[in-house]
This record gives C-alpha cells, structure tokens and sequence, in this order.
C-alpha cells in the first residue's frame, strides 16, 4: 500500500506540477539582455498606444509601469520556457535585465522558504505551486499586491472566483499574487473502445450520461465484463472531490465530511467490487502503458495537460481519443502554479512589471499554450486563436475552448498550512473504508473526530496568529 501512494504522489507531481514542460534539475542560470532579445526589431512598447499615468497599454492591458522602467531581477522557476517569455518580455521593457534560474520544483520551494526565513538571498520574483502556497502564507513574507502601487484587484474580473481567491491568504485580506494558469480536471476517453461496447462517444452528450452514477457503474461493469478499465486508481471521484472541496474553510473549520463525500465514496466502493481500477499510472508506469498499448483502458480522469502525454506516449493512438467533463458531477483544479515577489525583493517595481507580463500578455500566453499551459484569464480565453484551436489527437475538437468551460465550475477552496497533515488521516481511512467495506457517512466522521483531535493544536495556533491575537 505503501508504494501505491508513492506512486500515486509521483504521478500527480509530473502531470500537473510541471504543465507539460521541461524540467530543469541542473539549477543553471541563464541571463538574457535586452540587447540579444531586441536587436533588429521594433518593441511593442514603441507601437502601443498610450495609457495614460504611467502604464503601458499592450494587448488591451494598462500594464502598472511604462517601458521607461529598468532594473535588474532574478526569477526562480523550475520551467526552461520561460527563457522564450523573457525574450518577448525585453521587446516591451528592454531595460529590465531577467536572470532565470532553473531548479527543481521541490528544490525551488525549500530554498525560497530558507532564504525568505533568513532575510535575504530570496529572488525577486518567483515561481510557485499551488500546493506549495501555504509555506508562505504568514504575514509579511510576500508583497500583497492588492495595495500600491500594484493594484492586482484592477484585474479581479478577468479570473474565475477560485483562480483568484486560490492565491490569496488565508483569511482572504492579502493578496499574495495574480493568477497565471487553471488545470481542470477532465475525462480521456477512447472513442472506439466506447462505441464497441454501445456508449455515447460525442464529448458532450458523454459527459452528460456520465453525471448519473448508475450509468457510471453499469459503464464500468460493461467494461469489467470484457477486461477493460475505466478509471485509472481506483479512489479518484472521492479522492478529486476532495481535492476541489479542500480540508478546510478560512476559520478552519472540517470541509470532507459532507453527504456528497459520503455518495461518492459509495460508488467508489461499488465501483473496485467491479474492478473498474488497475490502481497503477496509465501514462508514468511500465506496466500501465502495457495496458494502453493492448487497449485495455478506456478512460481515465487527468489534469487537461495530459492531452501531451498521451500524445507523447501513444502516437499511434492519435484520433482514437476524446475528452469530456468528468463524470458524477466532480469540478475540480489538479494544479496550477503562479508568481510571487519576496517582500525583501530590492527591485520590486522591476519585479512587479516582469509578473503582469508574465499573466497577462497575449505573445507569453502563445509561448505558455504550446507547452499545455491553460490560461485562467478571460482576456485570453476569448481570443479567436485560442477559442479555434483543434486537437488532431483528441479527434478534432476545440480543446483549448472545451478546458476554458470548466474553470467557472471549479468551487473556490482554501489551501493551508495543516493540509499535508489532514491528507495523511484523510487517506488511511478512506482505504480502510473501501477495503474493509465500512460504511461511508461513518467513516467520514471519523476522519473528521481523528483530525480535530491529533491537528487541535495546530488549528489553534494558526487561528491565533491569523486573527492576531
């Protein structure tokens, strides 16, 4: 069981932490001047039309500072693509010298938390990941930047409810950064392997028969009866419900025990009864892409950046595949990652300027779409290349429209200090219950009785130094 869950955290660390992208582990530096990334051409800021006060206009976007600003600034990121970005980011303010450092994702966020607890050695602006936020959710260790001279909110209405508040402290007063991308949950499917067996292949009308857990289950029974798959572990409308819900609310209140909780976990028990799981990665293990390869699996929930997986790994497979939203009504984010300027950035104008480029220019989001990153932000969302796009692999459909559909759905959640500690309790009872068939709405309120008692302590003190007192 032990080396499920290993499995299963390297799984969800590779398809939704690195979107789809290179990862660097050599920690190298790169540095690009604007001499290099504007020689030759005109620089938008040139051709832009004037905002008024300070800002630049580009894209419809009055940026905060004009393209007279310089500086110098280092960025923290485990992604090499930005080094394109920065590129496009000097034809605008070719004055801001961006030295990019490459790390791994787990390496990034020990050291910025050990630099910014030190007091110095932290970047001025950095990368990070939406599970990774609470380590720096305290007081006075990131820029709010709800205040001046950033004013994020001028930009609220460009981003879902979650997308935003996602990013902000606990208690909803700070501002910890602006949304950069969305990774919604949705359902792979193969379309011949669900027409073989009699089931609607059509992305939408799928979608909807599969809201109704009878259809669910009598899905995967069909398919059971045959050798095929339907999910991929065999937890996961519980386990993602969760994860859209959260562990607790803004006064640390118990959010996993609800009757929804209680109805999922109900199928999901049904459910491993019919074998509807191998239990394995489909896409990072041996084992499950054998079982791809002999079509075996029918369908599996992912992140939308697995779209490049799969066409990564199962070229032969290209229009055999579709995608819908996921099935028994679960609207959930499995991932994201955004920027935040360490309040002792010395240069945090520089910083600032580097950060709304980064979420909200169309040339960085044309960089950002070829890696899999989905935008969160509407301004984007809207335009004609994006609404167009078609995946060939996926069977021709507007993949890029479909993802955008689902961010408004995603229920806004908190994320905190004590969640690592509450998936841990969380997780041994939900096993046992679907191992040892234990009724759901008991269980559930074991969990929650198990992590009032062991996390008290700790919820106490985080109410105290969050309330002030």
């Amino acid at each position: 069981m032990k080396e499920y869950f290993k499995l299963l955290l390297l799984f969800i660390l590779i398809l939704t932490f690195t979107v789809g992208c290179n990862i660097n582990s050599g920690g190298d530096s790169v540095e690009t001047s604007s001499e290099e990334s504007t020689e030759g051409t005109e620089t938008e800021a040139e051709t832009d039309t004037e905002a008024g006060g300070e800002g630049e206009e580009t894209n419809g976007i009055d940026y905060t500072y004009d393209s007279s600003i310089t500086g110098e600034i280092t960025f923290w990121s485990w992604d090499e693509m930005f080094k394109d970005v920065i590129k496009e980011f000097n034809k605008v303010y070719p004055n801001v010298k961006v030295e990019l450092v490459n790390m791994e994702l787990g390496e990034l966020h020990d050291n910025l938390q050990t630099t910014i607890n030190a007091g110095e050695g932290a970047p001025d602006v950095s990368h990070v990941e939406q599970f990774q936020i609470p380590r720096f959710q305290s007081e006075g260790l990131l820029v709010d930047v709800s205040q001046p001279p950033y004013n994020a909110s001028r930009f609220r209405d460009l981003f879902s409810e979650y997308n935003w508040t996602r990013w902000q402290s606990i208690d909803g007063k700070r501002q910890l950064a602006l949304p950069w991308d969305v990774v919604p949950g949705v359902f792979y499917y193969r379309t011949d392997i669900y027409e073989q067996m009699g089931f609607p292949t059509d992305p939408q009308e799928l979608g909807e028969f599969l809201q109704d857990p009878e259809n669910v289950l009598t899905v995967a029974q069909t398919f059971s009866a045959n050798g095929i798959y339907m999910y991929e572990f065999r937890d996961s409308p519980a386990i993602q419900y969760g994860d859209a819900v959260g562990y607790f609310d803004s006064e640390y209140n118990y959010l996993r025990n609800d009757e929804r909780m209680a109805e999922l976990l109900d199928t999901v028990k049904q459910g491993v009864q019919l074998n509807w799981a191998p239990q394995m990665s489909i896409l990072f293990s041996d084992e499950g892409k054998q079982l791809v390869n002999q079509g075996k699996v029918a369908s599996f929930p992912a992140g939308n950046n697995a779209a490049r997986h799969l066409a990564d790994i199962f070229p032969d497979q290209s229009g055999k595949w579709s995608v819908t939203r996921m099935p028994l009504g679960v609207n959930v984010a499995l991932g994201g990652s955004t920027f935040v300027i360490p309040e002792q950035s010395e240069n945090k104008e520089a910083a600032w300027a580097f950060i709304e480029y980064l979420t909200l220019s169309e040339e960085a989001w044309k960089i950002y779409v070829e890696k899999a990153v989905q935008p969160g932000v509407s301004h984007i969302t809207s335009l004609p290349w994006f609404q167009e796009h078609t995946n060939e692999y996926l069977g021709g459909i507007q993949d890029y429209k479909f993802y955008d559909t689902l961010d408004e759905a995603i229920p806004v959640r908190k994320f905190t200090p004590l969640d690592g500690a509450a998936w841990d309790i969380y997780i041994e009872k939900i096993n046992e219950a679907i191992d040892k068939n234990i009724d759901s709405k008991t269980i559930l309120q074991q969990i929650e009785d198990n992590t009032l008692k062991q996390l008290g302590p700790e919820i106490e003190k985080q109410l105290t130094e969050m309330n002030g007192s």
